[in-house]
């Protein structure tokens, strides 16, 4: 007597295909991290940069040969140049070989509003000594619009 064989069936082969779908996902959330995080890195040094009515954005450098020299200078009159620290003899040494470079050379200053003035006048004549001519000072726009207090 012959027994018939039922044919078993095959069980299914494990899937080869990577799917992409989770990758894709967590891709797009770290370029929304990225995107919302990068104008926070552009100016990582925190001030508290005085406030004027007066203030207007800042323009493009007009010189085409070199962008402008940001020098600022926090609460504790730590000098930081293009964001890196800096003591007073290495800044007149890069003070004087960007003007030697590029006599148009542009100084944007930023100093906190806590920070003496003579403080800010020896900065100043360490630029004027290098060579700067142009000098700019970075404020705040004032979003209240008062005016400025009565000068004693």
């Amino acid at each position: 007597m012959a027994f018939a064989q039922f044919e078993r069936p095959k069980p299914p082969r494990p899937m080869s295909d990577i799917n992409i779908t989770p990758l894709v996902d967590v891709m797009l959330v770290l370029v929304v991290i990225l995107i919302m995080t990068a104008p926070l890195l552009a100016s990582s040094l925190k001030l508290a940069l005085p406030k004027t009515n007066a203030a207007t954005p800042v323009a493009p450098a007009q010189s085409a040969q070199s962008p402008p020299l940001v020098l600022s200078l926090d609460a504790q009159g730590v000098l930081y140049l293009n964001q890196q620290v800096i003591d007073e003899g290495a800044l007149a040494l890069q003070l004087t070989q960007a003007a030697q470079q590029d006599p148009d050379a542009e100084l944007r200053l930023r100093a906190d509003a806590a920070v003496p003035y003579g403080r800010v006048v020896s900065v100043l004549g360490l630029a004027q000594k290098a060579g700067l001519s142009r000098i700019g000072f970075v404020a705040e726009p004032d979003k209240a619009g008062a005016t400025p207090s009565k000068i004693h």
